[in-house]
């Protein structure tokens, strides 16, 4: 199939339909709607159905709605967890073509398993041994006309989410746009194995000394199309049975993948964005083994100090330092009530007073702290999605190896001990005073700059993005609102010129509509 019938494949009418049906069920289900007209949301198992039949770009965004107990009820959680990124591998024809489109010479490999290793929705991997030192690899090819699949699929989403925006309320709309875009920008990277080339470069460099092993890509005949990288052994690290058999400590391997997924989230903001157990791997020596590269992303500095910030008031139990992270974070806007999210706070903490809590529980009441917090002002940016992936992972592991393991209880210390590190605070005393000293003279300036202005009126507010959005529609809402009014107005003294019965009438419900909105405040 050329590439304008794969598109037009794609955008087919039935396809075209599923689109709209599963984004039309994320807005019910996000709006607790049983109903929009004569369209109802899809039970979880037709969900499931339809995200199958839609491919790859649609499994991988219900993996990353299967995290967001914000927009689901438990048994549509419960269905997209079953959703695993595993597809039937590429026909004979398909891998043939994507094979002599990456390797202009066959013969680099002595030996090249056709039978893949793994087949996910972007891409499979196969076992081959290079002919001119005999090393063993793991050739990773990305899936035939997957970059054009994803194109459309985009398209789609985003033409189907204009359609809907005048149905969502900020809140919703702001929501749903902010997974989209995120979700669009790692899958765009994802498709490019020159891009996950990149990304296993910099994280080796980055975190050479974590204690974590990383394959070593083959450069030279990597590709656009493939990624040729050393093979590595080991077993999952969700393989309970071989890692007991190994006699690996537990206990220090989780603590190895704590502040690994410390260190990327909060100090250094380049992260893996795709964590599940198939990707990770236990050596017999008990070492940490860390695959697939595609999704792969930042968090911004803003961000990590807010998540630091908010680990650090849930260690304290401080509950409006934790108000102030999430507002930091884009969680909150000044809509919300910050004394029902402060008593939230303190029932989330009040866990901490129980040492008998279960991981399932844990999870349960925080799904409930998220459905108090459905009609408050509140969005889950994305960045804080991925670290409720990894946390969940963690989480995970922590219940299989461990007795009563409490994911906050257990790994919360460890998280405490490197928060200085994050805040870089791990400076003696006697450094930190020398580096407050040198700034000193600097600092007087800038105060003395600040008052200048203010005296001026020369003086700047910067305001953090959710308060400047949230200012900035209210204004827009009042102006749009001040602009019906008065034409509404004129329209009450036009029909009042026409001296008569329907002009006095069509005048009266003008200024019925004026009124109206002066004292709709909506």
């Amino acid at each position: 199939m050329n590439r304008l019938g794969l598109i037009l494949h794609l955008c087919r009418p039935g396809r075209s339909y599923a689109v709209f049906s599963f984004l039309m069920t994320v807005f019910l289900l996000f709006r607790r709607r049983s109903r929009w007209w004569w369209w109802r949301p899809l039970s979880p198992d037709q969900l499931v159905d339809t995200v199958r039949m839609l491919g790859a770009s649609f499994v991988k965004l219900a993996q990353v709605l299967a995290t967001r107990a914000d927009f689901f009820d438990e048994d549509y959680l419960v269905a997209l967890r079953q959703l695993h990124d595993r597809m039937p591998a590429m026909t004979t024809t398909d891998r043939t073509r994507v094979f002599r489109r990456a390797f202009d010479d066959p013969d680099v490999f002595d030996y090249f398993d056709q039978q893949p290793l793994a087949s996910a929705s972007i891409g499979q991997v196969h076992r081959a041994r290079l002919r001119a030192n005999g090393q063993e690899v793991a050739v990773k090819l990305l899936r035939w006309n997957i970059r054009v699949q994803v194109q459309v699929d985009i398209v789609l989403l985003n033409l189907f989410l204009r359609l809907f925006r005048p149905l969502f309320t900020d809140q919703t709309r702001h929501s749903i746009e902010s997974v989209l875009a995120a979700f669009t920008r790692v899958i765009r990277q994802e498709v490019s194995m020159t891009q996950e080339l990149a990304n296993l470069e910099l994280f080796s460099q980055t975190y050479s000394d974590a204690g974590v092993r990383f394959p070593v890509p083959v450069k030279a005949l990597s590709s656009d199309d493939a990624l040729v990288m050393s093979f590595e052994e080991g077993a999952r690290i969700d393989n309970i049975r071989q890692i007991e058999a190994w006699g690996v400590d537990f206990s220090a391997l989780m603590k190895t993948l704590v502040l690994f997924y410390t260190e990327q989230m909060l100090v250094k903001g380049f992260f893996h964005a795709d964590p599940h157990p198939g990707n990770l791997l236990v050596t017999a020596e008990g070492q940490l083994i860390l695959l697939d590269f595609g999704m792969v992303s930042r968090i911004p500095q803003d961000m990590r100090q807010a998540m630091i910030y908010a680990v650090k008031a849930a260690y304290e139990r401080d509950y409006q330092l934790l108000v102030g992270a999430t507002r930091r974070m884009g969680m909150l806007t000044e809509e919300a009530d910050v004394s029902d999210l402060s008593r939230i706070a303190e029932n989330l903490f009040a866990i901490f007073d129980s040492d008998h809590l279960d991981a399932a529980s844990m999870q349960g009441l925080a799904f409930g702290v998220l459905e108090l917090l459905h009609d408050q002002p509140f969005k889950l940016p994305q960045d804080v999605i991925y670290v409720m992936r990894v946390s969940s992972l963690i989480e995970g592991l922590g219940t299989q190896y461990v007795n009563n393991f409490n994911g906050i209880k257990d790994i919360l210390p460890i998280l405490k001990e490197n928060l200085p590190r994050a805040l870089g605070e791990d400076r003696g005393v006697a450094e930190r005073l020398k580096r407050e000293l040198v700034q000193l003279p600097l600092t007087l300036t800038q105060a003395r700059t600040v008052i200048e202005q203010a005296q001026q009126g020369d003086l700047t507010v910067r305001m953090a993005r959710p308060d400047r959005d949230y200012l900035v529609e209210k204004v827009s809402k009042q102006l749009r609102r001040l602009g019906l009014m008065i034409f509404f107005l004129a329209l009450a003294f036009y029909f009042q010129q026409w001296l008569n019965q329907p002009g006095t009438v069509l005048s009266v419900i003008s200024l019925a509509l004026a009124a109206w909105l002066l004292r709709n405040k909506n």
